[in-house]
């Protein structure tokens, strides 16, 4: 049973970015800051509720880490656009993301202790997994500004740190 939880939360980030009518390597440079901002956000709150329901220290440490870099990086984004005179522009991506995350946090909240930590760590790797690879092959070579480029590229460097955190987690947490 927890192991098809497991899969059906980690695949659901991935069928978010597939799954969709629209191509996400034809979105601008604002649309894109979006759905980035919204991917943060959405990880920002899957860390709350691990603080909120997870016992484990592992799982606690790594969910202060993804709302500490999270908002850091939401913030560095916030000041860029601000100084560009720009506003981040909802799309199709962005709405999707917000849709199926709903339904991650709803089935995550419904697991405790050691089912709750394989779920979210297991989540967090297919998170991190799916929109690594969704801003190194797709966003960041289509993205026409220098400095919103360089700001991506610097995210998806911490964010492949995630990435690898998030596997150590699945390993340790394996039944």
């Amino acid at each position: 049973m927890i192991k098809k939880t497991l899969a059906a939360l980690s695949m659901s980030f991935l069928l978010a970015t597939t799954a969709v009518a629209d191509n996400p390597a034809e979105l601008n440079d604002l649309e894109i800051a979006h759905v980035a901002y919204v991917a943060d956000n959405i990880d920002i709150r899957y860390a709350h509720l691990a603080l909120a329901i997870s016992a484990n220290a592992e799982v606690r440490t790594f969910a202060q880490t993804m709302i500490n870099d999270h908002e850091a990086v939401n913030t560095a984004a916030l000041a860029l656009l601000a100084k560009l005179g720009a506003e981040a522009q909802d799309n199709f991506l962005s709405q999707t993301l917000n849709a199926n995350a709903e339904g991650i946090i709803n089935d995550l909240a419904a697991l405790r202790g050691a089912d709750f930590d394989r779920a979210y760590a297991a989540n967090e790797l297919g998170y991190h997994k799916a929109v690594n690879d969704l801003v190194e092959n797709t966003f960041i070579p289509n993205i026409d500004n220098a400095e919103v480029k360089a700001l991506f590229e610097r995210g998806l460097e911490i964010f492949k740190v995630h990435e690898g955190h998030a596997q150590m987690m699945v390993d340790q947490l394996a039944e």
